[in-house]
């Protein structure tokens, strides 16, 4: 359990300052202000948003070592991001997700219009720098018919765009284990257009064998032909990575050499590297004062190499399409109406290729590439069509109501070995996924509101094939209804912001990665499983005096995660919890403002210990960590100001399993690598400069 008198005082510090008598008046700046979101959303406030949306400001994000993007979304109840050495990291939302080997998946992630999620069902926004960002929105649950209805949610990632000024900005961050990144920034703004130049350069030696890690990213963004009604915009991102893998160890390792690497991976230097680019082109216009729509065209693309201990996985990405959406608005009479509907195409070209790797015979120089042991290629083509509508009923009462629907094709041809070469389509058929909320707001301040809506994901190529490389035409994706109701509540003149929600989600056609060697999946069909929760947030701004502000927050989720019905080579794991996801998590923090532009900010994170295999006989152990950060800003001269800041993560040394390897399996003498051991304690500083003119 966490430290219960932490915890305690979080909540009694939360309620004191609850109950203490309210000014008439207030400061702007002694508010919490209300939080924007997409403008793809009908509503634009998220008080207004009858669905539970976590929302990381750019603040937020950039609150820790300006690195890592798990230490922020750990923050939002019912998300959990695990992380190992930063090149492999898996995403689950309220549960969903959790039982995927390797990656995140489940999960639809934009990065502005552009999808990060590929044809293959993976989602990566690890390469997203995040210096880059200005918000991350998280909707949980199968809530976003115009984002896909995914079953775990959706993440959207807003960027970074300095439209309205110029700005030139450098920025270094130095840490343990030789982490450097260094950003450059550049922003030009004209009447009509604007120019943002972004380029970083991420290094760490890593603190486990294997685990050095260097990423370098260029981004261009920005507007032209900018006009009062309309507007284009553009981006271009290209990433290089190259970043070795420690992999998984067992127990024993976890708890006596946890920074070791495990054996095969280390001999055979494994790594993954690889080249990637985004890119989209995007127009808006004003049809009339009622209506507007919104229209882009987008490339995804990565070439892969990754030299495991069992074989060289190269792979070949170049995904494309366009997406629409008209929003507007009218009215039935007394009743005010908002609506959104759209389409979208999306075509993902797949090319995996396998070979030996000669490692062993390679004098201790690590991998080496031999002969070609397969390749496959898949293309996959998605159709998706949505639409919202809102009724305002008054000013209290609203009814929201949407509809996905979505047409999946993909074709297979394995080119190699001759001897198995074959060629196969399949599509599923048309899923549709409808939702509807009601939401009643008791004051302008105030929203309750309850839903009901339906959610599916697709299979990954892996979990499409047989053990020997065929289409399964017996896999079907999984799907499920979530029931949900929620509140959002601003108190004490909007000093205080709380939140709450309570779900109910099962999943049917339960897809399950079966293990058939050493590091290599089938998927099935297997069960079904249980999802329910409760999750809450509270963010409180209090004014000591004209010098100190103090801003604490609370998150927490209490979830019932289990296995309806599942069995699984013949072993019944009914109503066993399910893998890879802990039931409850608990995050807290403070930070302390001054006048004059020093800060001192601490979080606290609980997570509950984690089932690692479907039978329930092995489990994580529950874990606290604690970082402490302080800086200083200020302005040099009008227009010039600077960040110093100093931070200390995991300042307990904890020890821990940032993230874990479910259904783990033993092949020979060797027990299962279920653990990726987390840093222990480490420190970081940074500093930047930013011009104005």
């Amino acid at each position: 359990m966490p430290n219960k008198y932490f915890i305690w005082l979080s909540f009694i510090s939360l309620n004191l300052f609850a109950q203490q008598k309210s000014t008439d008046t207030i400061p702007k700046s002694q508010v919490l202000k209300e939080v924007t979101i997409s403008n793809f959303h009908i509503n634009d406030s998220l008080l207004n948003a009858p669905a539970s949306i976590g929302i990381l400001s750019e603040k937020e994000l950039q609150a820790n070592n300006h690195t890592d993007i798990s230490v922020a979304l750990n923050r939002i109840p019912g998300v959990y991001m695990q992380s190992a050495n930063m090149t492999t990291n898996r995403i689950s939302i309220r549960g969903i997700g959790a039982r995927t080997p390797y990656g995140t998946n489940k999960i639809r992630a934009f990065y502005g219009n552009i999808p990060l999620t590929s044809g293959n069902s993976e989602t990566t926004i690890e390469d997203i720098d995040l210096e880059n960002i200005s918000q991350v929105e998280i909707i949980k649950g199968p809530l976003s018919s115009i984002y896909g209805a995914g079953l775990g949610g959706a993440i959207l990632i807003s960027p970074k765009n300095n439209l309205h000024q110029n700005t030139a900005s450098i920025s270094t961050v130095h840490g343990s284990f030789g982490l450097v990144k260094n950003t450059l920034t550049y922003g030009l703004n004209t009447n009509s257009s604007s120019l943002n130049i972004s380029y970083h350069n991420l290094k760490t030696d890593g603190w486990r064998e294997n685990s050095s890690y260097n990423r370098e990213g260029i981004t261009f963004a920005g507007e032209l032909f900018r006009k009062e009604k309309s507007k284009f915009s553009y981006f271009f991102n290209h990433t290089y990575l190259k970043a070795f893998i420690p992999s998984s160890i067992n127990k024993e390792m976890f708890d006596n050499n946890p920074q070791a690497g495990a054996p095969t991976w280390v001999d055979s230097k494994g790594f993954k590297q690889y080249k990637s680019v985004l890119g989209g082109l995007s127009y808006e216009f004003e049809i009339n004062k009622n209506f507007r729509n919104a229209t882009s065209i987008f490339i995804n693309y990565k070439d892969n190499n990754e030299p495991r201990p069992f074989d060289v996985l190269r792979q070949y990405n170049f995904a494309y399409g366009a997406r629409t959406a008209f929003t507007g608005n009218f009215n039935i009479g007394t009743i005010k109406s908002n609506f959104n509907f759209g389409a979208e195409y999306f075509r993902d070209d797949y090319t995996g290729k396998t070979f030996e790797n000669l490692y062993e015979e390679n004098n201790n120089l690590g991998s080496l590439q031999g002969n070609q042991l397969t390749q496959n290629y898949q293309k996959r083509n998605f159709y998706n069509a949505f639409a919202q509508m809102r009724f305002a009923f008054s000013n209290q009462l609203e009814l929201q109501t949407g509809l996905n629907v979505n047409k999946t094709e993909f074709e297979l041809d394995t080119t190699f070995p001759t001897e198995d070469v074959f060629a196969e389509t399949y599509s599923y058929d048309a899923i549709w996924s409808p939702q509807v909320s009601l939401l009643y707001k008791p004051s302008s301040l105030k929203t309750i509101y309850i839903s009901a809506s339906r959610g599916f994901s697709l299979p990954s190529v892996e979990e499409t094939l047989t053990a020997n490389g065929t289409i399964n035409s017996n896999i079907k994706p999984e799907s499920g209804y979530n029931f949900e109701l929620g509140g959002k509540f601003y108190f004490l003149n909007r000093k205080l912001y709380t939140e709450f929600s309570m779900y109910s989600m099962q999943i049917n056609d339960l897809l399950v990665a079966q293990r058939i060697g050493d590091d290599q999946y089938v998927g099935i069909n297997a069960g079904e499983t249980l999802h329910q929760g409760i999750e809450f947030s509270a963010d409180y701004t209090i004014k000591m005096n004209d010098f100190l502000t103090i801003n604490p927050f609370v998150s927490a989720s209490i979830g019932n995660y289990e296995f309806k019905e599942f069995i699984d080579n013949d072993n019944d794991f009914s109503g066993n919890e399910l893998t890879g996801i802990p039931s409850n998590k608990a995050n807290a923090g403070i930070t302390f403002n001054t006048k004059i532009g020093f800060y001192l900010s601490a979080d606290y994170q609980f997570v509950d210990e984690i089932p690692l295999n479907d039978s329930n006989s092995v489990y994580s152990e529950s874990y606290e960590i604690i970082n402490l950060k302080t800086g200083y800003n200020f302005e040099l001269f009008k227009g010039f100001t600077s960040k110093i800041a100093f931070g200390v993560n995991n300042i307990g040394n904890e020890k821990y399993a940032s993230m874990v390897l479910v259904n783990a399996t033993a092949f020979g003498n060797a027990t299962p690598r279920y653990y990726y051991p987390g840093l222990p304690v480490n420190y970081y500083g940074n500093v930047s400069f930013e011009y104005t003119f």
